[in-house]
């Protein structure tokens, strides 16, 4: 396998491993809109959002995401994706101070995933395995 295949190879796996968390994380604001709501007001400080707004939000994360899967416009749909997990790491900032407490340490897996984040949209085109463009 050459350089160029395994480079190409490995942004496909980054692309498709960050779609399956996000859209695993938007499909919960589909089956679980209280718990998108209280997730929102705890580490956005965006309170009293009801379960339509919800719902919107969902819908346009998942054209995202499905835009982003697919390689489409890729430097809006990467870099929209690397800016919301951006924003979603640094959120749980006060859960990195207490890495023991509860459940914090699983805040700690949000670090990789925004290096893959970041990673693919720096490589964005040299990603070209499966991608509409």
């Amino acid at each position: 396998m050459t350089q160029d295949n395994k480079l190409q190879l490995s942004l496909f796996f980054l692309r498709i491993s960050i779609f399956l968390v996000m859209f695993i994380w938007t499909i919960d604001k589909f089956m679980n809109p209280k718990h998108a709501g209280a997730v929102y007001e705890k580490f956005y400080y965006i309170s009293g959002l009801q379960s339509t707004a919800v719902y919107i939000i969902g819908a346009i994360e998942i054209i995202l995401l499905l835009m982003f899967l697919a390689g489409f416009m890729k430097t809006y749909t990467y870099g929209v994706v690397l800016l919301l997990h951006t924003i979603s790491t640094l959120s749980s900032f006060k859960q990195y101070l207490a890495p023991f407490d509860g459940y914090n340490l699983m805040f700690f897996a949000a670090w990789p995933m925004l290096a893959a984040s970041f990673a693919l949209f720096m490589l964005r085109d040299q990603d070209t395995r499966y991608t509409l463009t």
